[in-house]
């Protein structure tokens, strides 16, 4: 029997890592719920591709880079992270400039996802 408990919950990451609290926050509050068996994903659109930017040095900004605790979610078994191909295209980024392992969507494959969910928490 399927545990009814267990809902769908996509986190939709918009905003650049560095600046603002959004970002951070999210990943937070990702590896919670992730702690109670939650089906999770997460989508990055817009600047929230720059999230998973390999190489980020955030010295010259005085703060702690979080870049690389996106690798951990696979210990937490969050391993849907889907990121928007537009977004990804227009800031010069490819799958090969990202610290996670992604699948690429267009929008209409996101809409898709986002309609399957339970809840939808965007950061």
């Amino acid at each position: 029997m399927e545990n009814e408990n267990i809902k769908k919950i996509m986190h939709v990451l918009r905003h650049a890592p560095h600046g603002t609290i959004y970002t951070y926050e999210g990943l937070e509050m990702i590896l919670i719920m992730a702690a109670y068996e939650q089906d999770l994903s997460v989508v990055f659109i817009g600047d929230g591709v720059y999230a998973l930017k390999k190489g980020q040095d955030t010295s010259g900004i005085g703060i702690k880079g979080f870049s690389k605790t996106f690798m951990a979610l696979d210990g937490y078994d969050v391993e849907k992270l889907y990121v928007d191909r537009v977004s990804l295209e227009e800031r010069g980024l490819t799958e090969e400039d990202l610290v996670v392992t992604v699948e690429v969507l267009d929008a209409e494959e996101t809409g898709r996802l986002m309609k399957e969910q339970d809840v939808i928490i965007h950061h």
